[in-house]
């Protein structure tokens, strides 16, 4: 676990701001990055740490925000498979399962 997400996430809370963290959770084929990585995502579309970057990344932020709204958690299936990668111009092509845990509000 990342301390810096969790410090920077218990400081939004404190303030009244609501977030979600983002987890990889698993990876199949090749992904930007391995499971266990995290991201904070604050309700403003603001992010701390990566898990991958580019659209892969744009994707799970964007339903990161969904998530808030709901304030349920849920886990992503993100496809990053070869003709998904490829249309974006990505040199990965697998697939990632990450949970979106909405914290505070």
């Amino acid at each position: 676990m990342n301390s810096e997400l969790i410090e920077e996430a218990v400081k939004l809370m404190e303030r009244g701001e609501p977030c979600v963290l983002a987890t990889i959770i698993q990876v199949k084929g090749s992904a930007p990055r391995e499971a266990g990585t995290q991201m904070l995502i604050t309700a403003g579309g603001q992010t701390l740490g990566t898990i991958g970057g580019g659209c892969a990344e744009a994707s799970i932020r964007q339903r990161a925000l969904l998530v808030l709204e709901k304030g349920e958690p849920e886990i992503y299936h993100l496809d990053l498979t070869a003709d998904t990668a490829a249309d974006e111009g990505m040199v990965c092509g697998g697939i990632m399962e990450v949970f979106l845990e909405p914290l505070g509000g």
